[in-house]
C-alpha cells in the first residue's frame, strides 16, 4: 500500500475554523496494491469538510447508516460535511487509488455553492484527471514543506481544484455540446498560435469541414466575439507589449503581429485602442 498525507501544523485533530473564508487542514492519498482493505469509520463525522476523489478503482461508502454500500468507481469525488457520520471501505483487490483533503473556513458552503456544488451533493461526477491529481499532490507538498505563504497557496489550490471540477460538471450538463467545445477551443488554439500570419477564416472553417457562417456563429458564442475580431485583438494586445517591452520602432512590430503596412497597422491599432501606437508608447513613457 502506498501512502501520503500531510496536517496542517503536523496536527492530527481536525478543527473548525472560521476566522478565514477557507483553510485547508490535511491532505493525502492512499493507493492499495497487497493490503486486503483499509476501512474507516466516523460514527460522528468530523468537524471539517472532507472531499475525496477516487482517482482508480472501486471504493465502497455506507451512507446514511445504510448496510448495503454503495460502489464509487473512478471518476467521482465523494463530499463529507462537517458532523456527517463517514463509513467507507477500500479494498486492495479492487486496486483503489484514492486522494483526499480536509478543509474549513467561514465561507465553505458560499464557495462550494458558487461551483456547482449544491447543499444535497454527495457524489460528484467528475471525470478522472491528472489535474486533479496533480492539484492534491501539490497540496500535499505545501502542507509538508510549509514555505512562505504556504497556507495562501493551500487555499488557491483548492479553489483550483473546484474550479476544474465545476468546469467538468458543467460540460457534461451539456453532452451534445462536446464535440462544438472541442472544434472552438481547437481553433481559438489555431488562432493564438498564427495570429501574426495571413488567416482567412474561409479557408481554415472549409478545412475543419464546417460552413463559414456556422463556425462564425458558434465562435461567437463560445468566446463573445468573431474570429476576426478575435486575431485582430489579439494582433493588439501582442503589439501593446510590444510597444512597452521593447525598442523595436512601429514598423517593425506592425510587422511581427501581423501588418506589413505600417498605416494600416496604426490605424487599426487607434481604432482599437484609441491612440496611435507612437501615442501609445509616450504615454506609457
Amino acid at each position: 500500500m502506498y501512502m501520503n498525507s500531510a496536517y496542517l501544523h503536523n496536527s492530527l485533530v481536525d478543527f473548525m475554523d472560521k476566522s478565514r473564508p477557507l483553510i485547508v487542514g490535511s491532505c493525502g492519498t492512499y493507493h492499495l496494491f497487497t493490503c486486503p482493505r483499509l476501512p474507516t469509520h466516523r460514527p460522528k463525522g468530523r468537524l471539517d469538510f472532507q472531499l475525496l476523489y477516487v482517482a482508480s478503482g472501486r471504493t465502497h461508502f455506507y451512507f446514511d447508516k445504510n448496510e448495503k454500500d454503495t460502489v464509487v468507481t473512478a471518476g467521482h469525488m465523494v463530499l463529507y460535511r462537517p458532523k456527517e457520520p463517514q463509513r467507507y471501505i477500500y479494498y486492495g483487490e479492487e486496486q483503489a487509488e484514492v486522494y483526499w483533503v480536509h478543509f474549513t473556513g467561514a465561507s465553505v458552503k458560499k464557495i462550494l455553492r458558487s461551483h456547482g456544488i449544491t447543499d444535497e451533493m454527495r457524489i460528484l461526477s467528475t471525470g478522472t484527471s491528472l489535474e486533479y491529481a496533480a492539484l492534491f499532490k501539490q497540496m500535499i507538498l505545501e502542507l509538508k514543506h510549509c514555505q512562505a505563504d504556504y497556507e495562501e497557496l493551500l487555499t488557491l489550490l483548492l479553489q483550483q481544484l473546484f474550479i476544474a471540477i465545476h468546469r467538468h460538471m458543467a460540460s457534461e450538463q451539456k453532452p451534445g455540446d462536446n464535440y462544438l467545445n472541442a472544434e472552438m477551443e481547437t481553433a481559438v488554439q489555431y488562432f493564438n498560435e498564427n495570429y501574426n500570419k495571413d488567416i482567412s477564416v474561409e479557408a481554415y472553417a472549409a478545412s475543419r469541414g464546417m460552413s463559414v457562417s456556422w463556425f462564425i456563429r458558434n465562435f461567437k458564442q463560445h468566446t463573445g466575439t468573431t474570429p476576426m475580431q478575435y486575431i485582430v485583438s489579439t494582433r493588439m494586445t501582442n503589439a501593446q507589449i510590444l510597444l512597452e517591452t521593447t525598442g523595436c520602432n512601429v514598423t517593425e512590430i506592425g510587422r511581427i503581429v501581423g501588418y506589413d503596412n505600417p498605416l494600416y497597422f496604426s490605424r487599426i491599432f487607434r481604432k482599437q485602442k484609441g491612440v496611435s501606437p507612437s501615442g501609445y508608447r509616450k504615454q506609457g513613457r
